[in-house]
């Protein structure tokens, strides 16, 4: 299990039929540069599934992406 320590957590998205969680974090792995960080973790963050990391520079690109998307 890689090393990592949660800086800010951001917001929840869904919650999985076995309790776990999909969370939007702000997250820094192995010590390296905080990334945010979309993945489902346990309820005390001990165990965490497959996920997602987007650099500050990528997450200012989707948020115009999703500023510009229309929802239907």
């Amino acid at each position: 299990m890689k090393k990592y320590e949660i800086y800010q957590h951001i917001g929840n998205l869904s919650r999985c039929n076995n309790g776990w969680v999909k969370e939007l974090n702000l997250i820094s792995w192995d010590n390296r540069e905080p990334v945010y960080d979309l993945r489902i973790w346990n309820k005390d963050h001990t165990a965490y599934g497959a996920g997602l990391t987007i650099t500050a520079g990528q997450m200012m690109t989707l948020k115009q992406i999703l500023n510009e998307m229309t929802i239907f």
